[in-house]
């Protein structure tokens, strides 16, 4: 006779959860989500108020300043396409989306990166975390995001940060451990305080790899924000999640194509400055 356990209700302890910190903190909620659709609504009436000639021109200038003319060439080829093809408002939205929680995920993954590399005890425990965090499938990240936040883009920007985040804390983690204890030892027996240490020697060093870090939560942003697209987010996603819906192959694929060439160029544009900052 096969011995029967009972099945342990976890769904039904997250969702209980759920439901008390939603109703517990919604005023919070409510006032952070109005906060950030502010700022969303700035950002995009800002990035659309330039006609599309001139918001061309001043990427490629900085592509060139920070790339060279190779890169500059081609985004002003990139989005002279994605203009063409009539995705230039939803390529603003979706910049607009992986820019905002990209700002949020570096702003808490910094601290907690430099927290986690000067303390082992925090390491220890952070690194299982990020790893769940890591291999959670991206789709469980938007059902907490709905009752929190309701649909729209404010949900997919609390998605995307938790979920672009553990790469920008651990490769801050690495940077930071990875410099050789020899300059370490140095600035100590040069009186260096602990801060002085970290602002003068650690954070300097392990720069390129925070910025490697910085470009995977860039990359990962960008692949959220269109998943998102299924909780009502705007941008390039809902473009292809509207291709699905209504059969039509052809505008998915140019949707398609556009995201590519938005994550191309910012891929592009954080490698140089990694590169730039290794030179110097």
């Amino acid at each position: 006779m096969a011995i029967e356990f009972p099945r342990i209700p976890l769904g039904q302890w997250i969702e209980g959860g759920l439901n008390w910190l939603t109703s517990e903190y919604s005023m919070v909620t409510r006032g952070i989500s109005r906060f950030t659709q502010t700022g969303i609504n700035g950002l995009n009436e800002g990035l659309m108020w330039l006609p599309e000639w001139a918001l061309m021109a001043v990427i490629a200038m900085l592509c060139w300043r920070m790339a060279g003319m190779r890169l500059a060439i081609g985004a002003v080829a990139g989005l002279a396409l994605i203009w063409n093809l009539g995705l230039w408002n939803p390529m603003i939205e979706s910049l607009t989306l992986v820019v905002i929680a990209t700002l949020v995920a570096v702003v808490i993954a910094l601290p907690v990166g430099i927290a986690a590399a000067l303390s082992e005890r925090l390491y220890r425990t952070i690194m299982p975390v990020l790893d769940f965090m890591q291999t959670m499938p991206a789709f469980v990240y938007l059902i907490p995001a709905i009752p929190f936040f309701g649909i729209g883009s404010v949900s997919a920007i609390f998605a995307t940060v938790i979920f672009s985040m553990p790469p920008a804390i651990r490769f801050t983690t690495l940077g930071i451990r990875q410099v050789p204890k020899e300059l370490i030892e140095a600035a100590d027996a040069f009186g260096s305080t602990r801060r002085q240490k970290l602002l003068k020697v650690q954070l300097p060093l392990s720069l390129p790899t925070i910025m490697a870090g910085i470009n995977q939560t860039i990359m990962l942003a960008l692949s959220m924000v269109v998943i998102a697209a299924m909780i009502g987010a705007d941008g390039l996603g809902n473009e292809v999640w509207r291709a699905i819906q209504r059969l039509r192959p052809g505008d998915g694929f140019e949707a398609g194509i556009a995201v590519v060439i938005l994550a191309m160029l910012l891929d592009r544009l954080t490698q140089s400055f990694r590169k730039e900052r290794k030179q110097s």
